[in-house]
């Protein structure tokens, strides 16, 4: 585990320092041709579940026997080979500097009044419709944005890294890549897509939960909101997300900003109605992304001590045993 803790110390720094370059090629990429080359296979005609299913296992099995032959193969050449493959495979799974890009990318034309080009932002990394959007739901979108991909994009990732090093990690985004190309409730892809959904929502249930948890203990509060209503925000109002994970994030930034989050989306001109998060003290503003952005680097920050000392704690109970 130590050898995971010193890979993941160096998968921080990489990601700080380059992100995802275009020119990088990167597993995430990867993943999608697989997965659209199997839809594209599989998902027709009678037993469509049964398809999805396999597509699943199909993408996991590559993904694991690939990643485990490399990382096993680095570690036999040198131990610190192994390491540093290993801290660039993880690497690759978060997104640390992305979802800070992300966010400014819409905050800077908020500030300076170019609400088109803000909306045209923020329509590169949500899947609602964009067009007709005011300057306070242009916020919300890039705001619940980064709050959900903090576990998605940076937390759970670096929970499996943890776990079973590169390998897993590299897993858990194969999983997660999966369920946000096919994981959708509509005719072509809910049966198809129900297994990938799935088995999102079981892996992303404890790193979803721990995060949320490390937000509003370790984050501070909007002036006059107290922890105990932005705790009481995040276990009254995380259930209400269509996802039984992604409202962790959310309503936790909503109990900490003392905003309101959910409300009305369209996507492809349909209407969502989505529940409400937060109590809705202060209206929503360009300065709510940037602290946003906060809130996601202070929790990234504690969610790795927290590793640390966990990972320190097995390691030592390890030594002493042997």
């Amino acid at each position: 585990m130590i050898h995971h803790l010193i890979a993941i110390t160096l998968a921080l720094i990489i990601d700080q320092l380059i992100g995802d370059p275009p020119w990088l090629p990167h597993p995430v990429r990867g993943f999608g041709k697989l997965i659209a080359f199997f839809e594209k296979k599989f998902n027709h005609g009678p037993n469509r579940m049964a398809k999805g299913t396999l597509m699943v296992f199909l993408v996991l099995l590559i993904t694991g026997a690939l990643s485990f032959t490399v990382v096993l193969f680095s570690y036999q050449l040198n131990e610190w080979l192994g390491v540093a493959i290993e801290g660039l495979f993880i690497s690759t799974t978060i997104a640390v500097k992305g979802l800070r890009e992300a966010g400014i990318s819409v905050l800077k034309p908020l500030e300076n009044q170019q609400l088109e080009l803000a909306r045209e932002k923020l329509s590169w990394i949500v899947g609602r419709d964009t067009e007709q959007l005011d300057e306070s739901e242009i916020v919300r979108g890039a705001v619940e944005t980064v709050a959900e991909n903090t576990s998605d994009g940076i937390t759970a990732p670096l929970f499996y890294a943890l776990i079973g090093g590169a390998p897993l990690a590299l897993l858990y985004r194969a999983v997660n890549t999966c369920d946000s190309m096919v994981g959708y409730k509509n005719d072509r892809y809910l049966l198809f897509g129900r297994a990938s959904a799935r088995l999102d929502d079981v892996m992303n249930f404890l790193p979803s939960r721990i995060t949320g948890l490390i937000m509003v203990l370790l984050n501070p509060t909007t002036m006059k909101i107290s922890k105990n209503e932005a705790f009481s925000v995040l276990f009254r109002d995380a259930r209400k997300h269509p996802s039984p994970n992604s409202g962790w994030g959310e309503a936790a930034v909503a109990g900490l900003l003392g905003v309101q989050l959910g409300g009305v989306n369209t996507y492809k001109g349909k209407v969502s109605n989505r529940a409400k998060m937060g109590n809705g003290h202060y209206p929503l503003k360009a300065s709510h992304i940037s602290q946003t952005i906060t809130i996601m680097e202070r929790t990234t920050f504690f969610f790795y001590i927290l590793l640390l000392i966990i990972g320190g704690a097995v390691y030592g109970i390890s030594r002493a045993w042997s």
